[in-house]
């Protein structure tokens, strides 16, 4: 993977970056800044929407207007050039230092969420819940829920605990339940599994948190690849472009001192690299 491209932006703590297949455009979140983006490569454009609470994780609608999405404070519908939004669940409400975090849809169009305690980040307090009709919790006794990703046939799920460095595999369900746990990898110390996502031959693309590293695992668990990202602190990926072959990961400055800013300037920068790994089309909520 080479990096070809470099979309600077300076988020605080960018995140959830999806491309848009239909519109051929790429989204992510600034969580703390408070916007959401939108980058149509075609014309080197960029689209700030603000949001009204800090917007972590979000899908695609067949709605071209409206994102599924949580929020800090929970799942909601929201439509980013009016500011609209209609809360569907709001379970984490009323816990001191509960946020959501990361999120996805999964194959059958659900929108999953997890959180995580600002507060308290290594106490295992923070769940991961399903919306579709309803909202129901899926696992709980995490502490910072995260990297939540799908094999390419929908039977496998991929979940992260960054604190505890442990990405798991689960098998899933048509009913959205997941089922005999096992550990897919023990990232390094100093190596904290953040976003993920698979590409089309169900390898596993995890960003990580501290080590400045996007690294692929088989569906095995072993390592394949691993590019190194020019700032410390990767967060996310997703596979983009019109043939899926970009590889976009976002970024964060968010902790960073003074002096650890001024020597990682690109700190907050979406990176684009490109290779022979080509990516699969997003889910979109279809419920």
């Amino acid at each position: 993977m080479q990096l070809v491209n470099e979309i600077a932006v300076g988020c605080e703590l960018g995140e959830g970056v999806l491309w848009h297949p239909i519109e051929q455009c790429l989204w992510w979140t600034d969580i703390h800044g408070c916007t959401l983006y939108r980058f149509n490569p075609r014309q080197n454009k960029i689209t700030r929407f603000s949001v009204p609470e800090r917007l972590t994780a979000f899908g695609f609608t067949a709605d071209p207007e409206r994102l599924i999405v949580s929020f800090a404070s929970g799942i909601a519908s929201f439509w980013p050039a009016s500011a609209k939004r209609v809360s569907h669940a709001t379970p984490e409400q009323g816990r001191p230092g509960q946020r959501f975090n990361d999120g996805r849809v999964d194959p059958r169009g659900r929108f999953w969420a997890g959180t995580m305690n600002e507060l308290q980040p290594d106490t295992a307090s923070s769940a991961l819940y399903c919306w579709s009709t309803d909202c129901h919790r899926e696992l709980s006794g995490l502490q910072i829920s995260n990297g939540l990703c799908w094999s390419p046939d929908g039977a496998t799920a991929y979940h992260a605990d960054s604190p505890t460095r442990c990405i798991m595999a689960y098998d899933f369900s048509p009913e959205g339940r997941f089922s005999d746990p096992r550990l897919l990898v023990q990232t390094p110390e100093g190596a904290y599994p953040d976003g993920a996502c698979t590409d089309a031959h169900g390898n596993l693309w995890s960003a990580h948190w501290g080590a400045g590293q996007v690294v692929c695992y088989s569906p095995q668990g072993d390592l394949l690849t691993c590019i190194s990202v020019p700032t410390s602190q990767p967060t996310c990926v997703a596979f983009g472009g019109p043939d899926l072959r970009d590889l976009y990961v976002t970024s964060a400055w968010e902790g960073m001192s003074e002096s650890q800013r001024l020597t990682e300037p690109r700190a907050g920068n979406i990176f684009v690299y490109r290779g022979s790994a080509k990516g699969r089309a997003c889910d979109f909520y279809r419920l």
